[in-house]
């Protein structure tokens, strides 16, 4: 460690490096006038000397990786699942890890070129289309991914992405890795944070998730219709509850300040969003003024049963039942639908630890970390805890920019640190003790330096009650000088830490397309995929070549193919200038990872079908000619020779 080493309540040193990393984010806050609460460290950095930059750590000795599989030879397999978000190209992408090798993309709100996702007309109806048929939106932001659970871990039946820019909420199923549904939240905007419950909020006897929980960050006039514009007292934020199973919006719930991340309990009984901007301003600037935030719990089973009682509105032309879950009206704990536990500043995350004990905000603004006792919360709304301050049992300094936690399921904590560009390792229960008044409790365990400014983390089968502390990934939002340049945009860097013994060690990083947020990791037993399709799954298969063909209905023609190795059914097909095509492609082939692809020269069109599967696409014939439809998907030694003509006649 540097000799510029400086302590946080006598726990382990914490870097001088802070000097180097701080200073550009320090002063840019400090040019705006702001005050943001960082001064709660007892210790302030100084500017360093130009350019003394440590050096990065050198990644650890082969025996750190031994049993990690982090290099496969081939034949071998990892271990786990990452499912990850992938930020702004709208799309989940698949991980082996600890390996860290991508392996999937799986279109989600985006349009993919390879596969036809936004251009199948299969595709389009769950994208979301305009009255003439074209997409709703072209665009998405993907956040936040989180799967399924039976028995307080994860079933990989299902996995959740939400779309921030438009307020969606996608469904990937865990069999196929392929998106199914996508729904649209009504009366939000800025949707951030999700999290399904862990088992039946309401029927103890149903122990798997039933309902996915939306958080939302952008408060808004309600209705959105240009009423109230001016007076952002009457904005408000929106938590929504979504149907696992059908996808439809159950419920909202209005609560005060912007919603961030988001939590669910174990027993299914409570969901929780840290809140920043309690104050309820418009600007940034008056985001901060207030020293505290907030928690805010959620009672479900109480929300549900307002609602049969008929206690709800609806907003503008929604029909979803919104409940008022605002401060004034819950002041009796008894009744409440939702109680708010204050914490510092502007909190970025809020986390499950594996053992259903506690959720753990972080304050980002601030430099502690926030431990609330889940029993305590249940007293409250029982009525039996006088102050809800007392649910708080820790609020700990960890250092500078702590935003998110991760568990290893032996005790232990694992928060990036975005300003000072680490993690920090620490113990729960020590750093319980610590805040009950023990000054000899050391809950910093370790600290390992990150490249740079962290964010998501979380660690292999962290958010199940089968926390194992493998390993954990942290995704960093700026690389500098860890991969070779290339231009103006850098990829960001996900790093991957061994976190089996008690010091942690840095195994490898990896450049990725900007910008994923967060992810899971999966023991690989817990997903179980389909190689082939069934071809009953799909209403408008051909199930054999003889069925094929053109069928016309006036100037509406529907063109029938199969797709078999290594020819399509038709050489050709003939339709006419003018024409609305409709064409159907099923691959009939039944082998494992036997591909076929359908492309249209000049008619933008391409998309692939799965062993078994069927897609269409409807496009208008406008052009005459010859087109030569060809598989773009390698599939057989003949795949070259594979294709049809498509002949528009005059």
């Amino acid at each position: 460690m540097s000799t510029e080493d400086i302590k946080h309540d006598d726990q382990t040193l914490v870097p001088g490096r802070r000097k180097f990393l701080n200073s550009a984010a320090l002063a840019g806050l400090a040019g705006a006038g702001l005050s943001v609460g960082l001064s709660a460290c007892k210790q302030e950095a100084s500017a360093p000397a130009a350019g003394n930059a440590p050096a990065a750590p050198a990644p650890a000795a082969a025996h750190a990786a031994d049993g990690l599989n982090i290099h496969p030879a081939p034949g071998q397999l990892d271990t786990y699942y990452g499912i990850w978000s992938g930020g702004h190209s709208g799309e989940v992408r698949i991980l082996g890890l600890p390996s860290g090798r991508e392996i999937k993309r799986v279109p989600t709100f985006n349009i993919d070129c390879m596969s036809g996702w936004g251009i199948t007309n299969e595709s389009k109806a769950i994208i979301g289309t305009k009255a003439d048929g074209s997409l709703k939106y072209k665009t998405g932001d993907t956040h936040h991914v989180h799967g399924s659970y039976t028995d307080g871990t994860y079933d990989g039946k299902y996995f959740w992405v939400n779309d921030k820019i438009h307020g969606r909420l996608a469904r990937i199923k865990g069999d196929t890795f392929e998106c199914d549904k996508i729904t649209e939240l009504p009366n939000i905007q800025g949707f951030h944070g999700i999290f399904p419950d862990r088992r039946d909020p309401v029927d103890e006897k149903i122990n798997h998730t039933t309902r996915v929980f939306c958080g939302n960050e952008f408060h808004l006039p309600q209705p959105n219709d240009g009423r109230d514009m001016d007076d952002e007292k009457k904005y408000k934020t929106l938590f929504t509850c979504v149907d696992a199973e059908t996808m439809e919006v159950r419920w909202q719930c209005r609560v005060d300040g912007n919603m961030d991340l988001v939590a669910t309990s174990y027993d299914g009984k409570l969901a929780a969003a840290n809140q920043y901007n309690v104050e309820g301003g418009a600007k940034y600037e008056d985001m901060m003024s207030a020293e505290k935030d907030a928690c805010v719990f959620f009672q479900v089973a109480r929300i549900e049963q307002a609602i049969k009682d008929g206690k709800f509105v609806t907003i503008g032309d929604s029909k979803v039942p919104v409940v008022d879950g605002t401060k004034d009206a819950n002041k009796d704990p008894k009744t409440a639908l939702t109680c708010y536990v204050p914490v510092p500043k502007n909190p970025h995350g809020v986390n499950a630890s594996p053992d259903g004990k506690y959720f753990i905000c972080s304050g980002k603004l601030s430099p502690t970390a926030t431990v609330i006792e889940l029993t305590k919360i249940h007293d409250f709304f029982d009525g039996k805890l006088d102050d809800i301050n007392k649910s708080i049992v820790a609020e700990v300094e960890l250092g500078l920019g702590p935003l998110h936690t991760a568990f290893d399921g032996r005790g232990n904590a694992f928060t990036t640190l975005f300003l000072d560009s680490q993690i920090v390792k620490w113990n729960v229960d020590t750093a319980i003790k610590f805040h009950a008044g023990d000054k000899n409790a050391k809950y910093v365990v370790d600290r390992i330096d990150v490249h740079y400014q962290p964010g998501h983390i979380n660690a292999s089968m962290s958010e199940t009650k089968e926390a194992d502390g493998q390993f954990l990934c942290v995704g960093c939002k700026f690389s500098k000088d860890r991969f070779l340049p290339v231009g103006p945009l850098h990829p960001e860097n996900e790093q991957i830490i061994d976190i089996r013994g008690e010091k942690m060690k840095m195994l490898a990083d990896h450049p990725v397309y900007p910008e994923p947020h967060d992810f899971v990791i999966v023991k690989r037993d817990k997903i179980k995929t389909r190689q082939v399709y069934n071809v009953d799954e799909f209403p408008n298969a051909i199930k054999d070549a003889k069925d094929g063909g053109v069928f016309r209905n006036g100037n509406k023609v529907t063109v029938k193919l199969v797709s078999q190795a290594p020819a399509y059914s038709m050489r050709e097909f003939k339709v006419k200038k003018g024409d609305e095509v409709t064409l159907i492609l099923t691959n009939l082939d039944k082998v494992e990872d036997l591909t076929h692809g359908f492309a249209i020269p000049k008619y933008d069109i391409n998309f692939i079908v799965n062993p078994q599967e069927t897609k269409s696409v409807t496009f208008k014939a406008d052009k005459p000619g010859v087109y030569w439809c060809y598989c773009t998907h390698f599939c057989h030694a003949l795949h070259l020779e594979m294709r049809t003509r498509m002949i528009v006649e005059k």
